[in-house]
Order: C-alpha cells, then structure tokens, then sequence
C-alpha cells in the first residue's frame, strides 16, 4: 500500500479537549495500525471555542489578557485575546468573555446574560494598536442581539421616552431607536471580520432565540420572549440603518450578535471553518495527502451549516481525498453524514463509551481507539486508504 501522507484536521471536542489535543490522541491512534505513514496535525475550528489558540498557531504572535466584564451582571474574567505576528491583527473569541462555559448551569438565563465584554474586548484591542479584528463567535451564553457590545462602544437604546431601555434582552421589545451618535469613531476604521459557524437568520423558527435559546437555559415562554425582542430590534435597525439583518446569513448567531457585529460595526460575516482553511492555504497541503482525518464532540443537524466537519470534508473532496471522521456522538443515522457528498465513514466515541460522560472523561484513549477502529475497517475491506469511499458499519 503506497501512503505518503495522513493529514489530521479535528475541531475541539467542547468540554473535552482541544483541538491539538485531538490531533495528539488521533495520532497514537494511526501510529498503532500505519506506524510508519507520515502524519501532519492541523488543528481547526470553525470559530468557537479554542478559535484563539489555532489561529494565534498559524498566524504567530502573542496571547494578551484583559479584564472585561462577564456574560452575568457583577461578573468580570480575564479574558484572553491575541495579536497577530503583524501587530496589527486582534484575534478575539467572543467565548471568553461572554461564553456558556462562563455561566454555572443553575446561573445561565439568556434574558439577562450580555455581550458587554466582546465590545470591551474591541476596545483594549483599539488601545493595543489593533487595525483589524478577526472574531470567532461560537459558544455564546447570549441572546442580546449584540446590545450589551454595541453598548460598550458607546451606541444607546432607546424607549418611547427618549431614556436608556433597562438592562435584558427582553426589554429590546420596547425599542423605539437607536442613538449612534456616541459609538466609537474608531469603529468605523476598524474592519471586522466575523467566523461564523451556522447560518441562522436573525429571528423566527430558525433564529437564534428558537434554534439556541432553550441550549442557554431558556423555557419555551422565554423563546417566545426573546425572539419577539430580537424582532424588534431588528426592525428598528431597518428602520433607523438601513440594514435588513433577517437577509443576512449567520445574523442569528451568537444570539443575534453576528448580526449586530453587522448593523453597529460594519464587520462581514464568513463561514469561520473556510476562513481557518484558508489560514492554512488548506488545498495546497491537500495535495500530497491521501487520507484527511477530521472529528469534533458532535455531529447532528447544525453540521451541513458551516460546522469544521463539514468544512473540512467539502474541501477535501474537491480534490478527490477521502475523509474519516472520530466524533464525540453521531445524532441520528449515519446515513446522515456517510455517502458521496459527505464523509467516507465516521465512528463514535459513544458507541463504545456507553455514555456521554464516559466519552468526555476517557476523550483521548477513545479517540485513539477509535482511529484505529477507521483505519483497520478500511484495511480489512481491502482498498487502499485513498480508494473508493466507503460506508459505515
């Protein structure tokens, strides 16, 4: 069997481990079937948590730490950002100031939590010197349409009175305008692009409050709520900008912060998974690989949208390279995800952990196993690693 290259390719199993620890535990796993098959790790993500450390790892530069305030009122976190190797370039991962995994579960509550610290972000990345901003905006714990960040830099919300609206996202349904007078005029200087990991519009049966309230601790009661605030907003940004959010692509994402990055910010919103590839130049490093192994903590119905296995594997087929999956847990047939517009096979850590917990706990002796599992399969089917696809068992 001639194999040149193997290429690793994972996004970060969420609550587990990171995407170069994946890319360690998927390597012990091809050394114990192909131990002499040369293997590169390229660590991904589509724009969510970890986006920081794999970009600040093609792009070089430095880790800085600012004190923002939280995802909960009184919270404050160090919040880590980056400069790129150009001193120009801030990279932010709106997770660390304004992310789930910041709120304790009993705490998490979308009608109250803000984005307040991702415009304080913005800000130390003006007073650093940043030019640009690259901003992944995965893991949210928000539902604010962006406010709390627009409100950092200075725009203001107004009720019928002319006063400020009161603090939560519900009380964006008594919006009347949007004073822009006193935003940051550095903003308007300042290009942001946005790496988005879905495609939700802003608000209705697939908008942000619907799809992602109730992983944030929202009731039924409170979708209707929120989203019917995230509607006013957006209306009274038609009105008053000019700026027709529900049309935009990944406006609902990060609880409609991707579309208020767009309306307060100008920023342009990119599927993040294609935006890291093409950091790499991805389909240069396809070229002498014959086999691409990807995976993250879940496959389910938000994959095709614009997550980093989808990414991964579309580009690889444009060039003809097969592609495996190792993934946290499968959501519904295999089916799903295996064929000729998908994946060549996938397997599960779930299906051999007996639990989601267990899988999380044991995530790097799976993963290893579970490469092995790929790579025996398609070994013992008699083709070649960069052969015919093949489908799942």
């Amino acid at each position: 069997m001639d194999v040149r290259r193997i290429l690793l390719a994972p996004d970060s199993f969420k609550g587990s481990l990171s995407a170069p620890e994946v890319c360690e535990a998927m390597a012990r796993g091809v050394a114990d079937v192909l131990p002499d098959v040369p293997v590169r790790s390229l660590p991904v993500s589509d724009g969510g948590e970890g986006m920081l450390d794999v970009v600040l790892g093609v792009v070089g530069g430095k880790r800085i730490a600012s004190r923002v305030r939280g995802p909960v009122s009184g919270m404050e976190v160090d919040a880590a950002w980056g400069m790129a190797g150009d001193g120009e370039t801030a990279i932010i991962e709106m997770a660390r100031a304004a992310g789930l995994l910041l709120v304790a579960p009993p705490l998490r509550d979308p009608k109250v939590t803000t984005t307040h610290g991702v415009g304080d972000l913005i800000l130390r990345a003006l007073e650093h010197g940043a030019r640009r901003v690259f901003m992944g905006i995965g893991g949210s714990a928000t539902n604010d349409g962006g406010r709390g960040m627009a409100e950092a830099l200075g725009v203001r919300f107004l009720g019928a009175s002319g006063t400020p609206l009161p603090a939560g996202s519900p009380y964006l349904a008594g919006l009347t305008r949007i004073d822009m007078s006193h935003l940051d005029r550095r903003i308007g200087r300042l290009p942001i692009t946005v790496a988005c990991d879905v495609q939700n519009p802003f608000v209705g049966p697939l908008g942000a409050s619907a799809v992602y309230g109730p992983q944030k601790g929202a009731s039924s009661e409170d979708v209707y709520v929120l989203d019917r605030a995230l509607s006013r907003l957006r209306d009274v940004i038609l009105t008053s900008l000019g700026i027709d959010l529900q049309s935009v692509p990944g406006s609902g994402a990060a609880g409609g912060l991707g579309g208020g990055l767009v309306a307060f910010c100008g920023a342009a919103l990119k599927r993040g998974i294609d935006v890291v590839l093409d950091l790499y130049q991805f389909d240069r490093i396809l070229e002498p690989t014959d086999l691409v192994i990807t995976g993250e903590g879940r496959l389910d119905a938000q994959t095709a949208a614009g997550k980093a296995v989808e990414g991964v594997a579309r580009r690889a087929r444009i060039h003809g390279v097969p592609v495996i999956a190792v993934v946290g847990q499968c959501v519904g047939e295999r089916e799903l995800y295996v064929g000729p517009d998908g994946l060549d096979d996938v397997a599960a850590l779930v299906d051999v952990a007996g639990s989601v917990e267990e899988a999380m706990t044991e995530a790097r002796r799976l993963i290893a196993g579970r490469t092995a599992d790929l790579l025996r399969r398609r070994l013992e089917a008699g083709q070649a690693l960069s052969g015919n696809r093949i489908s799942s068992t």
